[in-house]
Parts: C-alpha cells; sequence; structure tokens
C-alpha cells in the first residue's frame, strides 16, 4: 500500500510540474450510506429522484417478476456502485447499455456500469429480476409477508429489498410510480394516489397503479395485494381518502376497524390544526387479514394496520400515531436511525394530545402517571441514542413522548406548538436531526436547553421531575394507548 501511495504522489508532482491538473481516479461506490447504526444500509456515491416500479405477482406461488427503473445522478465519479436486494436479478442497464454485476453480502447488488458515471451526471438504471421474496433472508428475516390471499411488502427498518432494488435508507428519498399485474379480482394496494384506472392486461390480469408525487423513503413504501373491501372519500380540502379492509376479517374485527380507520378523515383533520397543513395528496390506510402482520407501520400516506389492533373493539389511537408519523417520519424523515425518538416520540405525543381532545386524560395526566408506573427498560435505554438491539423499545416511544411534554413544560403552549409547527414547515419533505430540533427548541424559546435534552434524552436513568402527586390515577386513556402499541399476532 505505501509503495502505491509513493507512486501517485509522484504522478501529481509530474502532473503539477507540466501544468496539467491531476484528475482523482473513478471510485466504487460505497455499500452505505454513511448510517452509524447500520453501516450497509443504503449506499454512496449517488443520489435517487425517481423509482418507477412494474411488477406481476402469482398469490398461489408468491412469484413476483419486475422491472424496476431507477432515475439518479451520480455525486462522484464512480465505475461501480450498489443496490440493495435479494431477489434473483436477469439484468442491468445504465444509460441504455448492459452492465455487470455480481453479489456481495446478504443483500448488496454491486452494478459496474460500462462506462464510468461522471459526478453531477444522470443515470437510468434498469434492473429486470424474479423470485420468490418470502424464500429470502437477509439482516436475519424476511420482511415480505405471505398471506392466505397475496402478500404484503411492510416493515422497518428494510423492506424494499424484497421487492424493489433501492439505495435503501430515508436519507435518500424519491418519488415513486408503482404498478402491479394481478390475477383479475385480486386487489393491490400501494401509497399515493392512483393516476390511471386499472387496466386488462392479457386473458384473466388486471393492472393497478398508484403514484407518490412527494419525497418518500424506501422503507415508507409498500404493496399489499389479496382480497381486500375498498373504500374512497374524500375530505373538506379535497384530498382522496382511500382504505383497504381484509375480507378475511371476522365480522367483529372488521366492524371495529371500520369504526376506527373511517375516522381516518377526521383525525388528520384535527392533526393539521395542531401541526399544520397534511403533507401529502392522499390518507388513508389499510387492515391486513389476521395473523399476517404483527404491527401497524406509518407507510407514507397510507399506514399498514394489524388486524389484532381491533381485537378488543375500535381503536381510534393508533390511528392517530400512524397519521402523526406522516409529519414526524414520513415528511420530515430520519437522516440517521439512532434519531428515531423523532418518529415514535412524536407519534406517541400525538396521542397524549388526542387524549386531552376527548376529555380522556390531560397530557399532565398521561406523563404524570407514565412517569410512575414506567418499567425499567423505559429508564435504562436513553431513546436518543437507544442502540440497535432497542430502536422500538419502549424509551423511544413513552421517554420520547415524555421528554416531548417536559419541553412543553419548560417553554410553554406558544412556543411548543410554534416548534412543532416550524419543525414541520422547516423540513417538508426533507430529512433532519435531533440537533436540528433542539436548536430549533433554543430559537423560538429564547432558552438554553441542553440540560432538559440531556436528562431525558441522552442519560440511562430516570431524571427527577417536581411533582404534587404522590399515587397518580390511571387515566381513561391509558389502556387504549396500551393497546395502540400492543399488537402481536
Amino acid at each position: 500500500m505505501r509503495r502505491l501511495l509513493v507512486a501517485a504522489a509522484a504522478t501529481a508532482l509530474v502532473l503539477a510540474g507540466t501544468g496539467t491538473p491531476a484528475q482523482a481516479a473513478p471510485v466504487d461506490g460505497s455499500a452505505g450510506i454513511g448510517d452509524v447504526y447500520y453501516p450497509d444500509y443504503g449506499n454512496g456515491g449517488y443520489d435517487v429522484s425517481h423509482y418507477d416500479i412494474r411488477l406481476r405477482y402469482w398469490p398461489d406461488s408468491d412469484r413476483l417478476t419486475g422491472t424496476t427503473t431507477i432515475l439518479a445522478t451520480a455525486e462522484q465519479d464512480l465505475r461501480s456502485f450498489h443496490l440493495d436486494f435479494v431477489l434473483d436479478v436477469a439484468s442491468v442497464q445504465v444509460n441504455n447499455r448492459p452492465a455487470t454485476f455480481r453479489r456481495e453480502g446478504d443483500h448488496e447488488l454491486v452494478v459496474t456500469p460500462a462506462r464510468t458515471l461522471a459526478a453531477g451526471q444522470s443515470a437510468t438504471i434498469v434492473v429486470q429480476y424474479s423470485g420468490v421474496p418470502s424464500s429470502k433472508v437477509a439482516a436475519g428475516y424476511t420482511a415480505w409477508i405471505r398471506t392466505p390471499d397475496g402478500a404484503a411488502a411492510v416493515g422497518e427498518p428494510e423492506e424494499a429489498w424484497w421487492w424493489f432494488p433501492s439505495n435503501d435508507h430515508p436519507a435518500d428519498k424519491a418519488t415513486f410510480d408503482v404498478s402491479v399485474a394481478v390475477p383479475d379480482g385480486v386487489e393491490v394496494l400501494s401509497n399515493g394516489v392512483q393516476p390511471r384506472a386499472n387496466t386488462r392486461e392479457l386473458l384473466g390480469w388486471t393492472r393497478w397503479y398508484w403514484r407518490s408525487p412527494a419525497p418518500q423513503a424506501t422503507y415508507l413504501a409498500f404493496i399489499t395485494i389479496g382480497q381486500y373491501d375498498i373504500t374512497r372519500d374524500v375530505t373538506a380540502d379535497g384530498t382522496p381518502v382511500i382504505n383497504a379492509y381484509s375480507e378475511l376479517l371476522p365480522d367483529d374485527f372488521d366492524a371495529a376497524a371500520r369504526a376506527s380507520v373511517e375516522r381516518t378523515a377526521e383525525i388528520t383533520d384535527w392533526e393539521t390544526t395542531v401541526f399544520g397543513p397534511w403533507p401529502f395528496n392522499a390518507r388513508g390506510g389499510v387492515v391486513t387479514p389476521p395473523n399476517t402482520l404483527g404491527f401497524a407501520l406509518e407507510n407514507q400516506t397510507r399506514p399498514n394496520y394489524s388486524a389484532n389492533f381491533f381485537r378488543g373493539g375500535s381503536n381510534t389511537y393508533v390511528v392517530v400515531h400512524e397519521n402523526a408519523h406522516q409529519y414526524f417520519g414520513d415528511s420530515v424523515s430520519l437522516e440517521q436511525w439512532r434519531d428515531i425518538w423523532l418518529n415514535e416520540g412524536f407519534a406517541s405525543y400525538a396521542e397524549w394530545l388526542w387524549s386531552e381532545k376527548q376529555g380522556e386524560g390531560t397530557a399532565d395526566e398521561v406523563f404524570d402517571f407514565v412517569y410512575a408506573t414506567a418499567p425499567d427498560d423505559v429508564w435504562s435505554v436513553p431513546p436518543g441514542d437507544p442502540g440497535v438491539p432497542d430502536l422500538f423499545s419502549n424509551s423511544v416511544y413513552d421517554r420520547g413522548a415524555m421528554t416531548l411534554h417536559q419541553l412543553r413544560k419548560t417553554v410553554g403552549d406558544d412556543d411548543f406548538f410554534t416548534i412543532l409547527r416550524t419543525w414541520v414547515a422547516d423540513h417538508r419533505h426533507g430529512n433532519a436531526t435531533t440537533d436540528d430540533f433542539i436548536a430549533l427548541a433554543e430559537k423560538i424559546s429564547g432558552q438554553q436547553l441542553d440540560e432538559l435534552f440531556e436528562a431525558w434524552l441522552f442519560t440511562p436513568s430516570k431524571p427527577a421531575v417536581v411533582s404534587t402527586l404522590t399515587t397518580p390515577s390511571e387515566p381513561k386513556s391509558f389502556d387504549k394507548m396500551r393497546q395502540a402499541h400492543l399488537a402481536t399476532s
């Protein structure tokens, strides 16, 4: 290695002596985008602006074929670059020329174009592929969930690998067109709106079209396929609302799900009064078959919900939580996964605000009860840097929400809600960090807040608070909020 460095230095001196500027040789794009928790997630060297994903899916065999076209811009002179993907690749073209490709690790596809990509150059990358997604394991699990009548591509922090090649990290958001051909009578749900009507394709096949024109993180892109009853409405401001319910839901689950998810327009209208204008061109939700999805996920414009959220009756708190994520996590996305509290703590605090609105417990009452009864892991895990094993721990949700409530108590309601609305407006469709949030809170409040955030976000112990309540009573909303966090299959 030393001899190579010496030779490179000598070459640079010769070029300098002749007056010819030295140019760096093209590089191999990195296998990671720079996330401290997930070093090989996402990729370096390029930025994606758009994904066009065209698929065909056979529910009986779980076979998927596809062509994904990626529009990107090189950020370095690249002789190769990585995509995150696990299905079987038949071909790759870069700027209309065949490229070579190889596997590396459990989810990396390394692509070498026929011609080097220059920094600033546009690239059109076309990948053709096929496979059985549910048979592929990467990062220790399979994010493609097979259901009795189809499938659901829903997961966090990784989910795209099983159905489209991508730069899979929230730091590289893009717009999306998704079209899926399925046998007649099968429904396909995805993000955004339908830009055109379904079309008959071949004998016995129908193609569905979905479009997301706002920048979207790859893990927030989804497809859910199966037998679904789809309802359509429009809000007072003209935003389409598209909800879908698995036809496999038992009658009691189905009624409870509809009594909850059909209130999406009402709930999101309320959230606009708290957080600001709705950030996207659609709203809605999808309820999957029983015993398939074990969680809810805030897929952009259209969360997916486990049927188990509705096993005990209606549950508006989970609808509040997932749609608050449309602001916190979807429109304003993470730069690093360690900042996950910016998603989950904020969405959990939205539930506290909904509790206030419903007269089921003020945020003060919820805080006092959570503070008094929280399990040990809430205090041992710092939500501002929880670590990979605790990425979705109780601390991230509950202590994240408590952090926001302590901020509210410190700066007052006027400044607090100004901070939330400004955060959403300033970083709309972009990315941000915990440091960005702290800086904004200090700017608007005019207060120095380092001690508050250090205690509540970064210290692995229980912060002290002044409270007159020695034995706080359980708010009426508390059990409902617990159920909003506890759907397990």
